[in-house]
């Protein structure tokens, strides 16, 4: 299966145009070309573009949830987009974009939830639509995100802050949430300003990975991050390297935990753990005990 690319967003906006107007998904210029973005350089008149959101909002989604579909189908998993579960502050108003469960259909316990989805995905490259009268309606896509106004994806920070912010949420909600791992998925790199922060997000266990799925988000060669120092951001090239990343989390058993303790009070926790006699035994020792 292909990652994103040009033609899955061309994909996205030839689906959409057959239930929405041209004006509900591109800016209209002050000459009357229908646009993606407002081009760098352009000084005209301008219009904000919200009715667009909803039908990327939905159009990702159920994009990444077939994609993750390829890899946990065959293995008695399903993923599933809105998931509600109250008991980890996934409601009705606010569920998980995606998540991998146990069973099928959108109200879950959290023991059926393997993982929870996080979408953070836009249009990435900018695109001209067409209205000819001879050659009929056609989309041209006239440059990368280095070309346009917009801030897509985790450029946006308002985007990356809800993801943390939720990630968070859900989190601390309670004991259940800590097994479960929470990933972002994206289309675009992100900004240098939250290189260090995504690291050390990871490196504290809120969430296992801000990923992008979109191998060539510019068009110039190495022009678009990789991964973070820690890995913490991360830009798969390939279908087969996204699968292993996600099957090596889906079996690996996590736990997250925190808190602020003294040293003293470390110590003897660390001390009685120490006595079981097993590594998993010390493990689920020291976190019953740091949870205290």
């Amino acid at each position: 299966m292909q990652l994103w690319n040009k033609e899955v967003e061309r994909k996205f906006f030839e689906e959409s145009l057959r239930i929405a107007t041209p004006e509900q998904l591109f800016y209209v210029t002050e000459n009357n070309e229908y646009v993606a973005y407002w081009p760098k350089g352009y000084k005209g008149k301008k219009s904000t573009l919200q009715s667009r959101n909803s039908f990327i909002g939905t159009f990702t989604e159920k994009w990444v949830s077939d994609l993750m579909n390829k890899i946990v189908s065959g293995k008695g998993l399903f993923a599933i987009t809105g998931v509600v579960c109250p008991e980890i502050e996934l409601t009705e108003n606010s569920p998980a974009d995606v998540a991998i469960t146990a069973k099928k259909g959108k109200n879950q316990k959290a023991e059926d939830i393997f993982m929870i989805i996080e979408v953070k995905m836009s249009i990435v490259w900018n695109w001209k639509y067409v209205n000819d009268a001879i050659d009929g309606n056609k989309l041209v896509c006239i440059g990368d995100f280095h070309t346009h106004q917009g801030n897509p994806g985790l450029l946006r920070s308002d985007s990356m802050l809800k993801a943390i912010g939720k990630s968070i949420n859900i989190r601390v909600s309670s004991e259940e949430a800590t097994k479960i791992p929470i990933i972002v998925i994206t289309n675009t790199p992100i900004t240098n300003s939250y290189q260090e922060k995504v690291d050390n997000i990871k490196k504290a266990g809120v969430i296992q990975g801000f990923l992008s799925v979109n191998p060539k988000p510019s068009d110039e060669e190495n022009n678009s991050l990789k991964q973070t120092k820690e890995k913490g951001y991360y830009r798969f090239d390939c279908f087969d390297e996204f699968r292993d990343y996600i099957n090596s989390i889906l079996y690996s058993e996590i736990n997250f935990f925190s808190g602020m303790k003294s040293k003293a009070e470390i110590g003897k926790i660390i001390e009685i753990a120490n006595r079981e006699t097993s590594y998993e035994k010390k493990g689920e020792a020291f976190l019953r005990l740091i949870r205290r």
